[in-house]
This record gives C-alpha cells, structure tokens and sequence, in this order.
C-alpha cells in the first residue's frame, strides 16, 4: 500500500504529474500560498477557467486544465479555515481529499500530488492535518486501482518529518 505513496520537499508547481491539488479559496481565482504560487505557473489561462467553474464549496473539489504547469490537471480543493475544532473542520477536510480522489478517478489519472490542504493560512493544525490526510489516501486507495502514486508535498522540513513518521506507523502499527 505504501509503495503507492511518496512525501516530498518540493514546489508542486514544477512536478510532472497527471494532477495537483490546488488548496484553493472559495472564488478559484487565485490567492496566497500554494492557491497564489499554482495560478502564477499555470498563466492567465487557468484563471480564465476558473472564473468559469462558479467557485466552490469548502470540502468540494473542481477539475481544470493545467495549462503552463508541468501537471496535465489542476484539482482545486477548497479545505475548511480552522475554527477550533467545532465547526464541522475534520469533515469537511476528510472531503476536500476523498472529492480530490474521486475526481482522479473520474478523468482515469495515475498519478496526483496534495500540498497541506488548510495547513496555512487556514491554519488547521498541522499533526490533525495530516492524520486526516494519510487516512483518506490510504481508505481510498485499498478499493481504487486507478490511482498508482499519491504524493504528499510539503513545505517545511518540520511537515515532511510528521508525514514520514506517520506513515511509518500506518505501514508498521504498534498495536
């Protein structure tokens, strides 16, 4: 199951990918952070599109080209802003992957990498995050055969760290 997934210290916006994830806004028309970093990559014409999709909703997600990216798609993925826990938070971010997924399945993509959906600016914390985040990549891909590499991108050193130590522990558990 592992061998299916891969964390990396990377700029998602220079993998050659079938899809990335954009942690998106509720617009899709651009914003900071990863949302800001993939429509300046991808050029005008991705914001173009979007501004045709209509927005998005917190847990959905919306496929588009990915124009000037090295990545054939771009899956915009809206994740909840947290607001201490209470609000709905895990749920909705369990969404904004399993909706991801489910749309690389749908257009039949192989390979597809997720930034720290919410770990930012939205600041959902980073350890829930990313429990959340590895249990939804690995419940999907034990019944999909579609996808055969999920990648898990992270910013800081502290992130990619967390994610290795995690799933260790989900490929060899304690109990």
């Amino acid at each position: 199951m592992n061998s299916r997934i891969e964390i990396l210290k990377v700029d998602i916006t220079k993998l050659q990918v079938d899809a990335i994830v954009n942690a998106a806004n509720n617009s899709l028309l651009g914003g900071g952070g990863v949302d800001g970093a993939i429509h300046r990559a991808a050029g005008s014409k991705l914001l173009e599109e979007c501004r045709g999709l209509g927005g998005c909703e917190t847990g959905e997600a919306k496929i588009t080209k990915g124009y000037n990216l090295p990545a054939k798609y771009v899956i915009h993925t809206v994740g909840p802003v947290w607001r201490g826990g209470k609000n709905n938070e895990d749920e909705l971010l369990e969404n904004a992957y399993a909706n991801s997924l489910k749309l690389a399945k749908e257009n039949n993509l192989k390979t597809i990498a997720f930034p720290g959906i919410s770990t930012g600016v939205y600041a959902f914390p980073l350890e829930r995050a990313a429990d959340i985040a590895i249990k939804e990549v690995t419940e999907f891909l034990k019944d999909d055969d579609t996808i055969e590499k999920v990648i898990f991108v992270q910013f800081s050193d502290k992130a990619y760290k967390l994610y290795e130590e995690k799933l260790i522990l989900e490929k060899f558990p304690s109990d």
